[in-house]
């Protein structure tokens, strides 16, 4: 046998090349497998649409972000995702300027749906299904009929100010809660009902309260901004809810 350089050289060759055949095959292998799982998993393709009925995924948070910019888009989900809701004419000019006035049809508030940005009206939708209900049947035995709010429109700078940065609720991309009222007639206030931690830790703990703490958590997943009474006087009756461009991840 002829054991010469050049022959060990054709045969290492012939080697890498076979090793880069399967590894070109194995990587053709991947991406038509992983083309299929995201296919059956939309949730987590950063490519597919988003509808709302999907549950949460790897990709969901990048693709709610991008709605705040694009009201076409978010309106295009509201229709995917068979929610109800109704496109009004802009209103307002300056810094109360309101191009997009998206009013959810269907949405338990009380008094009824006032209109807000799209992506307010999406956030609402998430918190309901993913914190709202789970936690009052979870917590309190009962599904939420009612959610009352205190408004989201109103033309003024933050606290009422005369000068400073103007609040979300001046072009409605915001939302006051109050509370919540089940179906079975039960009121839970965020004024009356909040407590504190150690009535929490209680033997008995304080249900009300408790709820009222897990869906203001919950509402992060979904809000740009979110503050309770923990944050401070001015909202010892409401959740402040909004979708700022300015702030992300605001949990207090």
């Amino acid at each position: 046998m002829d054991d010469s350089p050049f022959r060990i050289s054709r045969r290492v060759g012939r080697l890498a090349g076979d090793r880069r055949a399967v590894g070109l095959l194995l990587l053709g292998a991947l991406f038509v497998g992983g083309r299929g799982w995201l296919a059956e998993n939309p949730q987590h393709n950063p490519w597919a649409p988003l509808d709302l009925n999907d549950p949460p995924g790897f990709a969901t948070e990048t693709k709610l972000a991008a709605l705040r910019d694009d009201v076409a888009e978010c309106r295009a989900v509201l229709e995917r995702s068979d929610i109800a809701h109704n496109v009004l004419d802009p209103r307002g000019e300056g810094a109360c300027e309101r191009p997009d006035r998206t009013q959810l049809a269907t949405y338990p508030l009380t008094p009824a749906p006032p209109p807000t940005t799209c992506g307010v009206a999406i956030a609402l939708e998430l918190w309901r299904r993913n914190s709202i209900q789970p936690f009052a049947e979870e917590i309190l035995g009962s599904e939420v009929e009612q959610i009352e709010h205190l408004g989201a429109y109103s033309c003024r700078r933050l606290y009422g100010r005369d000068n400073g940065a103007w609040s979300e609720h001046a072009t409605g991309n915001a939302i006051d809660i109050a509370g919540f009222v089940l179906t079975d007639g039960t009121r839970i206030s965020v004024l009356d009902d909040w407590g504190d931690e150690a009535e929490q830790e209680g033997e008995d703990g304080n249900e009300k309260a408790a709820f009222l703490r897990q869906v203001r958590d919950g509402a992060c997943d979904s809000f740009a901004t979110v503050l309770s009474p923990d944050y401070n006087a001015a909202h010892a009756d409401h959740l402040h809810l909004d979708m700022s461009p300015r702030w992300g991840g605001v949990c207090r």
